[in-house]
């Protein structure tokens, strides 16, 4: 059987771009719901509260993030999304019972105020957020068996619909709740939480043709431990991805200033966040439009191109007009403090970019089913992160400036500790022939 023509350009931009605006989509629902949060009591401290909140909520809810991954290698076959689905259910219940207990005043205090370091003024409402998103952790996981299996059938326009609905009722939903006086942290995660709950119930509908069309398994079908066997070195990595969001976090609130900084950063963070939620879609990419050879270069070129264009995007917000709209009007930021807001957007101009070439080489990785080195690449973003937060600090950085370097270093330094262990692993897919004396790369 001949091989499939190698995917051109325009076919991977039309994979890529419904699922970079799912996305980003899924990442700006945050920066909507900030005026609800940031328009109550406390003003923008709220939002680094809810940002403290989330990202606790996304380290306990990685392995359902990571599965996407494992559900594109394994939910191919009618027996393997059953099997895929039910590790998802079993799993969701395990983290929800874990952020329930976080969730209790004494255990949530000791995290939030002992381990972060986080001022009153923050902790408050990053304890009460925390609570209030055991149902939005819930829908994360509900919703993951669909979107997987729409991406295995390369539907990514019809898995990105449902998305954007929720996006277009969160725009819609905040400026009511801000009307209507409901305002404040607990608002905003509910604000959160009901488009997310319609995107979940959609995107069941959408996904059910795809799912009724998978074939049975013709060979030996996955079990559940195999699956969740592949799962756990993508979701250690990925825990190892939010810890250190926490540790540059704790990095930060030590800086000078922190009741100044750590909003500063989480607003101009918010428009860059969705940016580098885009680029990680590079990933499904490879998985789905794997090398044909050691010299195919395809999906890097591409990866670069995309992060590059994804960097610039949050650059239009620190235009005159449009940074007094979105982060003095919208924001309820202090006008002073434009300029400072600029800086940091500027300095993560490269997050993205970074981004993107990590997620190509972790797209490899587990095309190759070699989960383990996504999960020494992560393990190596920590280190990197935590050294180079260290470093700054004592050098007196700004809190703002050490969010900004730790996270792209982290990212790049991830990106070469995986394609250095991939090399062998590239060498054994595309043997050389005994003509070829080149040594192939890992790309």
């Amino acid at each position: 059987m001949n091989p499939p023509p190698p995917p051109t350009y325009r076919s991977l931009t039309s994979f890529f771009i419904p699922m970079a605006i799912q996305a980003a989509s899924q990442a700006l629902s945050y920066p909507l719901v900030a005026m609800v949060a940031s328009r109550g009591p406390g003003g923008p401290l709220n939002l680094a509260g809810l940002a403290q909140s989330n990202t606790v909520m996304f380290f306990l809810g990685m392995f359902a993030i990571s599965s996407v991954t494992t559900g594109m290698v394994f939910a191919k076959t009618r027996e393997g999304y059953k099997k895929f689905r039910q590790m998802i259910v079993s799993t969701a219940l395990v983290v929800i019972t874990i952020q329930s207990i976080l969730s209790i005043p004494v255990v949530s205090h000791f995290l939030f105020g002992y381990l972060i370091g986080l001022p009153p003024t923050i902790e408050r409402p990053a304890q009460l957020t925390l609570m209030s998103c055991i149902p939005l952790q819930f829908l994360f996981f509900f919703r993951i068996p669909y979107f997987v299996i729409m991406y295995v059938g390369k539907a990514t326009g019809k898995a990105s619909l449902a998305t954007v609905a929720r996006i277009l009722l969160t725009a819609l939903l905040s400026p009511i709740f801000c009307m209507a006086g409901l305002v404040g942290p607990v608002w905003a995660v509910v604000c959160l939480t009901i488009p997310v709950a319609i995107e979940a119930l959609v995107s069941g509908i959408l996904a059910r043709p795809f799912i009724q069309a998978l074939e049975p398994c013709q060979e030996k079908p996955p079990t559940v431990k195999e699956i969740i066997k592949f799962n756990i070195p993508l979701s250690v990595g990925g825990y190892f991805l939010v810890a250190s969001a926490i540790i540059l976090a704790a990095y930060i609130a030590r800086a000078p200033d922190p009741d100044r900084t750590l909003p500063i950063y989480y607003l101009a963070l918010g428009l860059a966040n969705p940016m580098s939620f885009a680029a990680t879609r590079i990933q499904a990419v490879v998985i789905a439009f794997p090398p044909q050879s050691r010299r195919d270069r395809r999906t890097l070129r591409f990866g670069l191109a995309a992060g590059l264009v994804l960097g610039m995007l949050p650059l239009i917000f620190i235009l005159p007009e449009m940074a007094e709209l979105y982060y003095v009007k919208l924001q309820q930021l202090k006008p002073a403090d434009l300029d400072l807001v600029r800086m940091t957007a500027s300095a993560l101009v490269f997050f993205p970019l970074s981004v993107a070439i990590r997620a190509q080489s972790e797209g490899l990785a587990a095309w190759l089913k070699k989960p383990t080195s996504v999960l020494t690449g992560h393990g190596m973003f920590m280190v990197t992160m935590a050294v180079s937060g260290f470093i700054l600090l004592i050098l007196g950085a700004p809190g703002q400036i050490i969010g900004a370097v730790g996270l792209t270093l982290g990212s790049l330094a991830s990106s070469a500790t995986m394609r250095l262990l991939l090399i062998r692993a590239r060498e054994r897919a595309f043997p050389v022939g005994p003509t070829t004396t080149s040594v192939g790369q890992v790309r």
